[in-house]
């Protein structure tokens, strides 16, 4: 996870996500730098258009709150439902940055 933080931390700077960038960011920060994750990550992130990828992830339905009327079991299984969709949709996120 640390690695797709550090590519956005470029992207909101301005900067462009390059491997170099992406080593420099990690090494401050203390983390273990795995060259390869580092090379998929960038290869990665040169296909696709980061801003798009935010503004999507920003748009993702907010589970509505229970209804203080309805039981206990009912709340619960409401509450799954709604974390299983955000959930998958989170899955497909995380697809764009392995």
């Amino acid at each position: 996870m640390e690695y797709v933080y550090a590519a956005l931390l470029l992207h909101s700077a301005g900067g462009k996500v390059t491997e170099d960038g992406v080593k420099k960011i990690l090494t401050a920060a203390g983390a273990k730098i795995e060259e390869p994750r580092v090379k998929a990550l960038v290869a990665a992130l040169s296909e696709i258009k980061i801003e798009d990828a935010l503004k999507a992830a920003q748009t993702l339905p907010v589970a509505a709150p229970a209804v203080a009327a309805a039981g206990p079991a009912e709340t619960k299984k409401e509450e799954k439902k709604e974390e299983k969709k955000s959930e998958e949709a989170l899955a497909g996120l995380g697809a764009l940055f392995g």
